[in-house]
């Protein structure tokens, strides 16, 4: 089964790479961008049937490695 994380900042944190974004496209005349977040994707592709147990897991990769839980917020999503 195949598991998509998605992580980003939360609320109120500053994401300083989305304003550098957003400040560049400025710069190239799309005036009409009002707000730019920065996230991460990451595909993992995990043995097993249990989708519980599976959940878990990621959750503990989530919480172990992949992101900091004092500025991160992260989905995810079961891919078949």
């Amino acid at each position: 089964m195949k598991v998509e994380i998605k992580v980003g900042l939360k609320e109120g944190i500053t994401d300083p790479e989305g304003l550098n974004i957003k400040k560049s496209l400025k710069l190239l005349g799309f005036d009409d961008v009002e707000n730019v977040e920065v996230k991460r994707s990451y595909v993992i592709e995990i043995s097993g049937k249990d989708e519980i147990i599976i959940r878990e897991n990621v959750d503990m990769m989530c919480k172990k490695l992949l992101i900091n839980p004092v500025i991160h917020d992260y989905e995810v999503e079961m891919i078949k």
